[in-house]
């Protein structure tokens, strides 16, 4: 049995909320390079090279890479022979986010939905919790900023809909979210389980690295297929046009009840954000 005490969670939350929010992925600039390479639009080739010199600041400065910050969604495996000592698991994951955003000067964007009033400190984050074998405490820290978060959804499909039906929902949401997510944007598409369930595989999906592919070989064939169907819907680097509206569509799937094709659609603007330890 491997003990980690709280206090080793709190610093490493608090750590991981800074550096999400300045240090944007390897594999996400990669592919805003790769689309500015491949970008006709001059206007659109503009944008892009803005986005990859915003971000070498925000990594030189450590300062945030978008004035949103984002709720912080935390994605934690837990293994089965790890015992936490100290406290509550969940106290010390708000804790983290409590002292990174406060000592990382990133804004505080939580509130409550009734009164909206702030919070003050960006808490409570959305904790998802998964138990796994071994003795190892795998966080993942993803800063979800509003503006792509407001543009996701989910529907229930008829099964006769089909996978034609899926692709035609992700592709019109796309198109009616327009330039609101700041793209280009990561579509991430959960498909299967239950409503709530395929809302989450879409989160998970958006954190598969860029350029990697599908373990399914004719799940990463929609991939591909849809996001030329996105791409020829001629939004653009934000909104003004152009060939890339998005870098990549990743879809994660779960068997579903025989009545129903549950659908979600995650989409992450160009900013996206998250870090990963293991203690």
């Amino acid at each position: 049995m491997r003990e980690i005490h709280t206090d080793k969670i709190v610093q490493a939350v608090r750590d991981l909320a800074i550096r999400a929010n300045t240090e944007l992925g390897e594999d996400v600039l990669d592919a805003l390079k790769r689309a500015q390479a491949e970008e006709t639009s001059p206007t659109g080739r503009e944008i892009l090279g803005r986005l990859i010199e915003n971000a070498g600041v925000a990594r030189e400065e450590k300062i945030p890479i978008c004035q949103d910050t984002g709720m912080a969604v935390v994605l934690i495996k837990l293994g089965q022979e790890v015992h936490i000592d100290g406290g509550s698991l969940t106290g010390a994951v708000n804790e983290g986010v409590r002292r990174g955003y406060r000592e990382g000067y990133l804004r505080k964007s939580v509130c409550d939905p009734v009164t909206r009033e702030n919070t003050g400190d960006n808490t409570p984050a959305v904790i998802h919790l998964e138990l796994v074998e071994g003795d190892c405490l795998e966080i993942t820290m993803a800063p979800k900023g509003f503006g792509s978060e407001n543009m996701s959804r989910v529907t229930m499909l008829a099964p006769s809909l089909g996978v034609e039906g899926a692709g035609n929902f992700v592709v019109q949401r796309v198109a009616e979210a327009g330039s609101n997510p700041c793209p280009p944007i990561i579509v991430g598409v959960g498909m299967g389980g239950t409503m709530e369930m395929a809302a989450l595989l879409a989160k998970k999906a958006l954190f598969r690295p860029l350029g990697t592919p599908n373990e399914d070989e004719e799940t990463g064939r929609l991939e591909l297929d849809w996001l030329n169907r996105i791409n020829l819907l001629g939004i653009g680097p934000q909104g003004l046009g152009g060939r890339v509206t998005a870098l990549a569509v990743h879809i994660k799937t779960m068997p579903t009840h025989i009545a129903s094709i549950p659908v979600a659609v995650n989409i992450q603007c160009h900013a996206s954000r998250h870090k990963t330890i293991q203690l």
